[in-house]
């Protein structure tokens, strides 16, 4: 939650304590741009050993509770008939108001299973955009992705408060255009992570589920950062500003066919689940469970990270604890604007995203400005960064590269992790690079893999200017910093 102090400033308050902590290393910028010109300029390949603030994810990186911690000792490791995935399926039918679940271990295991039970070639996948995994999974299997946005998503700097709304004009045309049997669900993801974890609003899936439900169409609900969403909802949505998160959870998921998600977010444990009230839906994937995740009881997770989720599931619903990481997002980039920094806003879910196209307008999206500018930020401040432009697309048949619709530089935020002192920290470093973009330069790959380039290809910065910007970083703040 945020308060506001007598001067009238705004700050995000920790309604927690710390009492386990994990140790940190500040290396010098010189070992910095050594372990980035060894990461091939692609910060998922750098070692946690050399990373200050790591700022990749929330994926897994959010901090558990003490109660999650203690459930674990109570996991019954029995293969089949856990008592553990009994516990979780009364969290999933008390939060989510779902009767089916099926176990995963993790979200783009849930996309894979939802792949293979529904999709067919020459299928079309409506949805408010895209993730990277979900489009790999259904593109392998013939499916085309139709990215139905509205017209405000894709401008960065923008006061609209649910950029993650699906268009019902553009839902109605794709339909009309591609007819109702090539359509096999429609999918609403919240937050949309690629455009700066912009929020849907309830108002939004109402009208998309009256316009697919007479249809026959389900709508499938990526649930991965489902209680942000209900936060936003609940500060920005009118009608809902005394509702409980719960309350907005469960609204939501009485609208979609289909829920799945990654544990890893929301409910933050490593895992994943999908779950719906249709029994139909429910037996066209269950026979799937059993070959590619694990028996129907615990589907690919530990018995110990199914008791963590059913504990998370329902703390992820106070509060304190769903604004926890969207408060704090928020008062990263307010500090970040001030500093003339380009962010995404409204500030969204998950992290803060840098508007790479603002921040080094001199390069090219062929040149990769948004991997460039996450090597930037690491090698001056040891913050590691995701790259969320074209790097983090594929190649077309043609062997070309695809333009991102943006290029962003997500700085996620993980959940109870980091304190103010941090992001004053960030905030000083990413100005100071600001005010020398002029020595970032472009990236070219030298290993790219053929799919999901992102997670492990190599770059190498032309006019090597990656030791140019460490030597003016070194001449500023010191040989130590």
């Amino acid at each position: 939650m945020s308060i506001r102090l007598s001067d009238g400033t705004e700050i995000p308050i920790e309604m927690h304590k710390i009492r386990i902590v994990q140790k940190v290393r500040l290396a010098p910028a010189r070992e910095r741009l050594q372990a980035m010109e060894e990461a091939g300029y692609n910060t998922f390949l750098l070692r946690t050993r050399d990373i200050f603030m790591d700022m990749l994810t929330d994926s897994g990186t959010n901090a558990m509770s003490d109660n999650q911690q203690a459930s674990m000792l109570l996991a019954d490791d029995a293969y089949a008939g856990s008592d553990s995935f009994y516990k979780l399926a009364d969290a999933v039918k008390e939060i989510l108001g779902y009767e089916y679940l099926l176990p995963a271990h993790q979200g783009r295991a849930c996309e894979h299973l939802l792949a293979k039970a529904f999709i067919k070639p020459g299928t079309y996948i409506p949805m408010n955009y895209h993730f990277t995994t979900t489009k790999a999974h259904f593109n392998l299997l013939g499916a085309t992705v139709l990215e139905l946005f509205g017209p405000e998503a894709l401008i960065t700097e923008s006061s609209n408060p649910f950029k993650g709304n699906m268009d019902l004009g553009r839902l109605k045309a794709a339909i009309d255009e591609h007819g109702v049997d090539k359509i096999p669900f429609v999918r609403m993801e919240a937050t949309t992570n690629l455009i700066g974890g912009q929020p849907f609003s309830l108002a939004n899936l109402r009208e998309v589920k009256a316009l697919v439900a007479p249809l026959k169409i389900p709508l499938v609900l990526d649930a991965s950062l489902i209680s942000e969403n209900a936060y936003f909802i609940r500060q920005r949505e009118p009608g809902y500003e005394n509702a409980t998160i719960r309350a907005i959870i469960l609204e939501m998921m009485q609208l979609a066919d289909i829920c799945y998600l990654s544990g890893r977010k929301s409910c933050m444990v490593r895992g994943g689940l999908i779950a719906t009230n249709r029994k139909d839906l429910y037996e066209a994937i269950r026979p799937w469970l059993p070959v590619y995740e694990g028996f129907y009881t615990y589907g690919g997770m530990s018995s110990k990270e199914i008791e963590a989720m059913a504990v998370g599931m329902r703390e992820m619903t106070d509060l304190e604890v769903a604004g926890s990481s969207a408060d704090a997002i928020k008062y990263f980039a307010e500090r970040l604007i001030s500093k003339g920094v380009p962010v995404v806003t409204p500030p969204g879910g998950l992290a803060c995203h840098l508007d790479a196209m603002r921040f080094v307008p001199h390069l090219p999206q062929t040149e990769y400005p948004a991997g460039a500018l996450g090597a930037a930020v690491y090698i001056t401040s040891g913050i590691r960064g995701m790259e969320r432009g074209t790097v983090s697309m594929d190649r077309d048949e043609a062997g070309n590269d695809v333009p991102s619709d943006m290029e962003l530089l997500r700085l996620a935020v993980p959940r109870r992790v980091f304190t103010m002192s941090h992001f004053l920290y960030a905030t000083d470093r990413i100005k100071w690079l600001l005010e020398h973009r002029d020595l970032i330069g472009g990236l070219e790959f030298y290993e790219e893999p053929p799919i999901l380039r992102f997670f492990g290809g190599r770059m190498k910065p032309k006019n090597n200017w990656g030791a140019k910007l460490a030597a003016a970083f070194e001449k500023d703040f010191g040989p130590d910093c």
